[in-house]
């Protein structure tokens, strides 16, 4: 029996409260599971934060440990609806552009249907009188087009973009195309 493909599970998922973190990431593990794979979540892992140290060194035992985790996986699926903002967690973004360095599989999926450009208000400058990239992408275009050019896509969720942080028919299409790539890639 071969080991499955590990898959980082890159999202703002992690700063959501707990119950509403579990379900999700079960659910995305449970999918995974059903194309081969092996969900691997930057809250997997047994990190203690020593109630004596400061914050400072808590985040980087917390990035050092992320770290380990997407080096011991084969690809990533980014959570890229927008958190906090226009765009999506820069966390998240970094994570993805990590793996993507290390020749990694990535793919995305955004649960809001409008492009970046629509989402700074559809003009070609915003309020402060800077550009707004208008190229109908779902974020910046170093985000998507990265994904891409790496051999991955960004799935976009019809509809509204309403408040709702997964869907389990959008993350099937990435979990199936992610697994798609890994084993063509390792053919």
């Amino acid at each position: 029996m071969t080991t499955p493909k590990r898959i980082y599970l890159a999202g703002p998922e992690v700063f959501f409260a707990e119950p509403e973190h579990h379900a999700i990431v079960a659910a995305k593990k449970r999918i995974l599971a059903a194309c081969g794979l092996e969900g691997v979540d930057p809250l997997d892992t047994a990190l203690t934060l020593p109630e004596d140290e400061p914050d400072r060194e808590h985040g980087f035992r917390i990035f050092r440990a992320n770290r380990s985790l997407m080096d011991s996986c084969d690809g990533v699926i980014a959570n890229l609806t927008p958190f906090r903002g226009l765009s999506a967690d820069a966390g998240t973004v970094y994570e993805v552009g990590y793996m993507i360095g290390q020749g990694k599989a990535a793919f995305g999926y955004s649960l809001d249907h409008r492009s970046y450009y629509q989402r700074a208000g559809g003009c070609a400058k915003d309020e402060q009188g800077h550009a707004v990239e208008p190229f109908g992408l779902a974020d910046n275009l170093m985000i998507e087009c990265g994904i891409e050019e790496a051999g991955g896509r960004v799935f976009i969720a019809p509809g509204s973009g309403g408040p709702e942080w997964f869907d389990e028919g959008l993350f099937r299409q990435c979990a199936e195309s992610l697994a798609k790539a890994l084993f063509l890639i390792a053919d």
